[in-house]
């Protein structure tokens, strides 16, 4: 009994000091993009395709725990000058000192435009939780804002009545997060990563670049990005109350992509309440329908809640429409 004790301990003192020494080596590469400081701390911004002085640039930002735009970049940058961005504690990004909601997101994402000389108009895509942050944008920048696409989008009207099971939930993931920051620190989540366990959970991640992949998968093995998510989560609420003020938008160009479900059946999802969550996304769907006189809702019909994964193609059309909208006026 010793002996299986010791040995484990020296299996992790192992995985441990190979992830001290990966993330150095890590460290030691440049960037895809660039980092800008915004005020004590960097931002991690990459931007491909052309400036066109006609069209506005295309900005993406996240799901919760998410760096996804990063699969994406290639296809939207066809359409226009993209940027994609790691949120605070992502990626290459620095921790932000202030707290993990939409109002402080907005804030940070208009300094890293301002700093980097990104100009307005803006095309927005917000993905899941990206939706508050684009939507808030949207609100105290109306001036910079061209249209939006929402993934899969969020409502704070059903995000803040949640039924009891899916406050449980919650509760659930953010337990699972603070789990994986040990686990993230003591070199786990980087073997499961060696292992393939990404591609395993989701088989459709093998249809893009290994190098693409490889940006997000090295989030992941961060302590840093498990907080931020859990931060995220954890302020939830707060960022929900928050979006409240964004609700009128009159003409502006909106598209709402709405998935097939939250979840696909599967064996990972055996015990969650998936009636209860398809219920929410069903009511979230029909408030955000309201949120402008120019809403047009597309069907990712063959996507569960990660549409940037399984139907891409869906947003790229979803963008795609918002500019001939632009251009027709």
């Amino acid at each position: 009994m010793l002996m299986t004790i010791d040995l484990r301990v020296i299996l992790l003192g192992i995985t441990t000091l190979c992830q001290t020494f990966l993330c150095w080596a890590e460290d030691q590469t440049l960037p895809p993009g660039q980092r800008i400081d915004i005020g004590g701390y960097c931002l991690h911004l990459m931007i491909k395709g052309e400036p066109d002085p006609l069209r506005p640039t295309i900005i993406l930002d996240h799901s919760l725990g998410g760096i996804e735009g990063y699969l994406l970049i290639e296809s939207l940058a066809k359409l226009g000058r993209v940027c994609i961005y790691d949120r605070a504690g992502y990626g290459w990004s620095d921790r932000s000192p202030k707290p993990r909601t939409s109002q402080q997101i907005v804030l940070e994402l208009d300094a890293l435009l301002s700093c980097a000389n990104i100009e307005p108009p803006y095309v927005l895509i917000g993905d899941s939780f990206g939706s508050y942050n684009v939507r808030l944008y949207a609100h105290c920048f109306p001036e910079k804002v061209a249209g939006i696409v929402f993934t899969d989008g969020l409502h704070e009207t059903g995000m803040l009545n949640m039924p009891i099971q899916l406050q449980a939930l919650k509760l659930f993931f953010i337990s699972g997060f603070l789990m994986s920051i040990l686990g993230s620190i003591l070199g786990i989540v980087r073997v499961l990563k060696t292992l393939g366990s990404f591609e395993w959970i989701k088989p459709e991640l093998k249809h893009f670049s290994k190098a693409n992949l490889d940006y997000i998968k090295r989030s992941f093995c961060r302590p840093k990005h498990w907080i931020t998510m859990s931060q995220e989560l954890w302020h939830l609420d707060q960022s929900g109350r928050q979006v409240r003020v964004a609700n009128q938008f009159g003409q502006l160009p909106i598209i709402s992509i709405k998935a097939k479900s939250f979840f696909k059946p599967s064996f990972w999802t055996l015990f969650l309440p998936l009636r209860s969550t398809n219920r929410l996304r069903e009511q979230m769907h029909s408030e955000l329908l309201k949120l402008s006189e120019n809403v047009t809702q597309l069907q990712a019909s063959k996507s569960d809640h990660f549409v940037w994964v399984d139907q891409p193609q869906v947003m790229v059309e979803g963008v795609k429409i918002i500019l001939e909208k632009i251009d027709c006026h």
